[in-house]
């Protein structure tokens, strides 16, 4: 069977590729195709009797509205993440895997127990609690402070970088580059220090979109950008989604402001400095923030809840603030970003 006949969202052609590979019985389980994504096909199985299922199909185009691409062979990278992760991260944070497939690109995951919610939904909705926001740092935190212990362990699996080029340097640091000159010299640096540097893993996706809150816990999702690299670029992916949405939500500025700092002491707190590997860590997480954020508005990928206007008002502040004197640390950043939207009329 060619890899890309069987398409997991026909519930009759999962079903039946499940019988066939002796991974369900004669029962008919309940199939149901998950939304959002823009690189993988999700689908949620539940089988009488027995845990449910979210099974994955990596795309080779992503559902964007711009061309890109990116190789299938990315779901098993993701699958590789889901293994080590299970050892790193905090107990309940990890969905198992339940098996892989590397002739159709796809794996299986026990799927999150209901109730859950996602959590960027909640924060949309102006949920901003701080309890959540420190778990997302001690969470970031534990996985970064014990993969620097072990890269030689990880490195076989998780060092080679490709899929992290292509699905957030290039669409994020580069594409924008391109569309925006005024930023290309600091997107071009930055571009060049990330590629130098690899002293955790980086989860390359840490947003909320990624994350289910269930029973007050979080827990974390989507792995296929995982590598060996700069942990920079998680906190800044991570900030960018909070200052965007104190950007978006007006009545809920405030909150959102402070939980960025929040995000950050928690991670702090979690890794110590007492490493070789944090040296200068919250001064590339600020330029970090800074790339997202226009990435977010200029990219690839913008962010869907922000509105034209909106997406232009967050790249000029940004482009402003990659100039001669740049944030050095969170709360400088979320300050000055909060106050310079609120100028702006936001």
């Amino acid at each position: 069977m060619r890899t890309d006949a069987l398409d997991i969202e026909r519930p009759g052609a999962l079903v039946a590729y499940l019988r066939a590979a002796g991974r369900i019985g004669p029962e008919e389980p309940a199939v149901r195709v998950l939304a959002g994504g823009v690189s993988n096909r999700t689908v949620l199985v539940e089988r009488p009797g027995s845990e449910a299922w979210v099974v994955k199909q990596a795309l080779a185009k992503l559902r964007v509205k711009v061309d890109w691409f990116s190789d299938p062979e990315r779901i098993h990278r993701e699958a590789a993440g889901l293994r080590w992760l299970a050892e790193l991260a905090p107990a309940g944070t990890i969905t198992p895997l339940v098996f892989e497939d590397r002739e159709h690109h796809i794996l299986a995951m026990e799927a999150v127990p209901e109730p859950h919610a996602n959590w960027k939904t909640m924060l949309l909705a102006g949920e901003v609690e701080a309890g959540h926001v420190a778990q997302f740092g001690r969470l970031l935190g534990t996985i970064h402070r014990g993969s620097a212990a072990r890269l030689d362990e990880l490195r076989p699996e998780l060092g080679d970088r490709g899929f992290f080029e292509s699905l957030r340097l290039e669409p994020y640091y580069l594409f924008t580059a391109e569309r925006v000159p005024a930023a290309r010299g600091f997107l071009d640096r930055l571009v060049a220090e990330t590629r130098a540097t690899a002293t955790t893993i980086t989860h390359g996706d840490y947003s909320p979109k990624n994350v289910l809150v269930g029973d007050g816990r979080l827990i974390l999702l989507d792995h296929e950008v995982i590598h060996l690299g700069d942990p920079a670029f998680d906190l800044g992916f991570g900030l960018t989604h909070l200052l965007s949405k104190a950007h978006h939500l007006p009545p809920h500025r405030a909150a959102f402001g402070s939980s960025a700092s929040h995000f950050w002491a928690s991670y702090w707190d979690t890794v110590g400095d007492d490493a070789a590997w944090t040296d200068g860590l919250e001064r590339r997480a600020v330029r970090h923030t800074l790339g997202c954020l226009l990435a977010r508005a200029r990219g690839r990928s913008p962010l869907e809840y922000l509105s034209e206007p909106e997406r232009d008002r967050q790249a000029a502040v940004v482009v402003a603030m990659m100039g001669g004197n740049p944030p050095a640390t969170v709360a400088e950043l979320g300050g000055r970003f909060v106050a310079a939207i609120e100028e702006a009329g936001g």
